[in-house]
């Protein structure tokens, strides 16, 4: 990992999700939550039992799914809590019903929904980018009606000389053409350019490939995954941490 600060590029391909604004992180927090609202359908299993069980599976799922599911996300968590539920039936727990995964699924999509928000300073530290000259595109993957009403809702448009939502355009991180696409947009080259946002594959490994310089965001300060191969050509834990002057 390089920390030394170096000059600013000409361009910034910036992720949109838990990099701008906290949105899917700490699941197990929301997981946690929505299980203790339904904890009386749910007894007698425990809340915490539940929330782990469907956690694990989900991230299993979404480990090795195709990219399409991204388009689908809220038929994804109806399957992610049913292959939860199934999971505790089949350790010798109660049988939980597909209408009550379907209902606590739809609940956890709606709560994650309303929870997001932008993450303090990051505005801020894009309209600095922007007033120094540097373009700007917004690069996120997900479902086009979803993502672009979270471009508007939280006023990232006017900020952004380019907007790249993957269900816009029909393809999306970690394709070459994604980061090929944007830089094109912007009109730089790989070496003019970094990459920023929260996930390795998507932020790190493919843009280093292609040239660009990457930046992990670690948000929680939670650190590389353990026995990680990937290495960042830096990490941060805000986007201000990028604007010269600021702590």
């Amino acid at each position: 990992m390089t920390t030394a600060m170096r000059p600013l590029p000409r361009a910034m391909l910036i992720d949109m999700d838990d990099t701008i604004l906290s949105a899917y992180g700490r699941p197990e927090i929301a997981w946690n939550t929505i299980t203790n609202e339904f904890a009386e359908e749910l007894a007698p299993l425990q809340p915490q039992q539940v929330a782990t069980t469907v956690l694990a599976f989900a991230k299993n799922f979404w480990a090795n799914a195709d990219a399409s599911w991204r388009m689908k996300l809220a038929e994804a968590r109806h399957l992610t809590v049913k292959g939860g539920f199934a999971a505790l039936a089949a350790a010798g727990h109660r049988a939980l019903p597909d209408d009550l995964a379907i209902r606590l699924a739809d609940r956890f999509t709606t709560y994650r929904e309303e929870a997001i928000f932008v993450f303090p300073g990051a505005h801020d530290a894009i309209d600095a980018f922007r007033a120094r000259g540097i373009k700007l595109a917004l690069v996120t993957n997900g479902a086009a009606d979803m993502q672009r009403a979270k471009v508007e809702r939280f006023e990232l448009t006017h900020r952004f000389d380019h907007i790249q939502i993957e269900g816009e355009h029909g393809f999306g991180k970690p394709e070459e053409r994604a980061y090929l696409h944007a830089m094109e947009a912007l009109g730089v080259t790989a070496k003019d350019t970094w990459m920023i946002g929260d996930n390795l594959e998507w932020e790190v490994v493919t843009p280093q490939r292609l040239g660009i310089y990457a930046i992990w965001i670690d948000v929680h300060g939670d650190g590389l995954p353990e026995g990680s191969t990937v290495r960042p050509d830096r990490i941060i834990r805000s986007l201000t941490e990028l604007v010269p002057g600021r702590p």
